[in-house]
């Protein structure tokens, strides 16, 4: 499409992106080990990024709950407390059942600030009080029918070891108590991506044992003068959250990337996807990858920055002298009068925090459920194992030492973006180094996954809390494994590449000094100047005002 064009759709949108995440859903099917995966980019700026920990517990009679909107800790209300809650940590609970999402906003109208649940709230709720996918869904639908929904339209993946769906909600606007939604399941085969604009269209033509839907989610519509066709040819994602240029660019388009990691012929919908024709044929709600999944191929999925594609961000004069794939926010940006935007990828430095949860039949649910856990840029950092079954979650996840205007080393918030701000700004340098220990702490913890899991199958069939408390100490000693490696990591950078320069490594590791003790050997130091393609770009816009005479 034209630029005149691409322009005014931007105009036209005038859209900005206040939340945005990024989730993978995995069937068991399409995993290499059987094993489903839901992944979760939890994308906000200035949110400390912890892991949640709710304890199980019983509770009387006349027991109330405190609710607390999740992104502000702000009062909604009280809600009646249930007889039995469920161990929950992060995102997953003991029983193996994980709930994320991403926001898609949709019509603010619908939108009532009067619901004592918030979409967060409701996601920590429900898994203290779901086993299953389907349980939750109805969990789900319940809370929101009695206390109300406070938040904007939102994508939910729930899942279980042997069920994966896609669920989406909107209120039903001021005074209008719930929300409408529809449930549609991920065949266990397939892999389904969502990122911030709602994707299910036409469910009402799907197999009915497939769906699950509120009662009045076309009703609700006819009463609003949103729609008045057939049933059958009613499309949630039109109706309640309408396509523009930004739903498409920067929500479609991290799902376009991503499918087109695992399956061939995802070029027919690009055009769709990119915003530049947002009438072609839009993207499947799911589809079926070329190959068996495995965790590598998740990972890579949630920090992918459009590598190797159209939209590949290495290419423009954002890249800076160290080629980043990153950019300053806000999405879009203003110079002499004309409105611009930056690529949004599913990598990006605003994230909170990232998980990859892994659920398996067949196991105990206390060895078969765990969340794969980093805070930061899922980019450029590690995931750690923490076991469903944990009973005490890492303290470095948690808000012990810091929050988001505290640092401290013993906060792998801090210590992931005390390492990942300097490599930002000279990226094609720093990274290297940095995905070295990445990679090697991901295989470390794969590596070490089957026997620890033996071990702890020995020890359940034994006494089956010997084996949650085992997990629990594995779960803690991996996180604090990644914290003092890190931490090496970050030392290991500002000695290296101090003021743009590179120290050499020996042959044995660290760095040779002078006979005097101290200084740096200068045949071991080099200052290795601009890229290629940097140098390549001055040549081309100054000409010859920098040729050396």
């Amino acid at each position: 499409m034209k630029k005149a064009i691409l322009l005014t759709l931007i105009l036209l949108a005038g859209w900005q992106l206040g939340m945005a995440c990024t989730n993978i859903i995995v069937g068991k099917k399409a995993s290499k080990d059987g094993s489903c995966f839901v992944s979760y980019n939890a994308d906000s700026y200035g949110a400390y990024g912890v892991m949640q920990h709710f304890p199980a517990a019983t509770h009387q009679k006349g027991d109330k709950r405190v609710v607390r909107e999740w992104e502000k800790n702000k009062y909604l209300g009280e809600i009646d407390e249930a007889p039995v809650t469920y161990n929950v940590v992060g995102n997953m609970n003991e029983h193996q059942l994980v709930i994320t999402e991403t926001t898609f906003g949709g019509r603010h109208e619908l939108v009532d600030s009067t619901g004592i649940i918030d979409y967060g709230s409701l996601i920590y709720i429900t898994l203290q009080r779901a086993k299953t996918a389907r349980e939750a869904i109805k969990v789900m639908d319940e809370l929101v029918q009695k206390y109300g929904y406070n938040s904007e339209g939102e994508t939910f993946s729930i899942a279980d070891p042997n069920e994966a769906f896609i669920m989406e909600m909107v209120g039903k606007g001021p005074g209008g108590h719930g929300a409408v939604w529809v449930a549609v399941r991920i065949p266990d085969d397939a892999v389904c991506c969502h990122a911030n604009q709602s994707r299910i269209h036409k469910f009402m033509q799907l197999p009915k044992d497939q769906v699950l839907y509120s009662k009045d989610v076309i009703t609700l519509a006819r009463k609003l003068k949103l729609f008045d066709g057939k049933d059958r040819d009613f499309d949630f994602a039109n109706t309640y959250c309408p396509l523009d240029f930004g739903g498409a660019r920067y929500c479609e388009a991290r799902v376009w990337a991503v499918y087109n990691m695992y399956a061939e012929g995802m070029d027919r919908y690009f055009n769709y996807s990119a915003g530049l024709d947002m009438q072609a044929e839009p993207l499947p709600l799911y589809i079926k990858p070329d190959r068996k999944l495995d965790i590598s191929d998740v990972m890579a999925g949630m920090r992918d920055h459009y590598d190797g594609t159209a939209l590949d961000m290495t290419h423009d004069p954002g890249t800076g002298v160290w080629l980043s794939p990153y950019r300053p926010r806000p999405l879009s940006w203003e110079h002499d009068g004309k409105k611009y935007f930056n690529e949004r990828p599913v990598g990006t430095q605003q994230t909170s925090f990232a998980m990859i949860s892994q659920v398996r039949s067949g196991m105990p649910d206390c060895i078969g459920g765990i969340l794969w856990f980093s805070n930061d840029d899922a980019h450029t950092t590690p995931y750690t194992p923490v076991y469903c079954c944990a009973t005490e979650v890492p303290a470095c996840y948690t808000l012990k030492h810091a929050n988001a205007v505290k640092f401290s080393l013993k906060s792998a918030y801090w210590v992931q973006n005390w390492v990942s701000n300097m490599v930002y700004p000279r990226y094609s340098q720093l990274f290297p180094d940095l995905k070295k220990v990445r990679d090697e702490l991901d295989s470390t913890y794969a590596a070490k996954q089957r026997a620890v899991e033996g071990t702890a199958q020995i020890l359940f069939n034994d006494d089956p809390a010997k084996a949650v408390k085992f997990l629990t100490l594995y779960s803690k000693e991996s996180a604090q494994l990644m914290m003092d490696r890190w931490i090496e990591l970050g030392e290991y950078l500002i000695v290296k590449y101090n003021d743009m320069t590179e120290r050499i490594d020996q042959p044995q590791g660290g760095f040779e000094v002078s006979s005097y003790g101290s200084d740096t050997i200068a045949a071991r130091l080099k200052a290795p100047g601009y890229p290629d393609e940097v140098k390549k770009k001055i040549i081309e816009e100054t000409g010859d005002k920098f040729l050396l005479k």
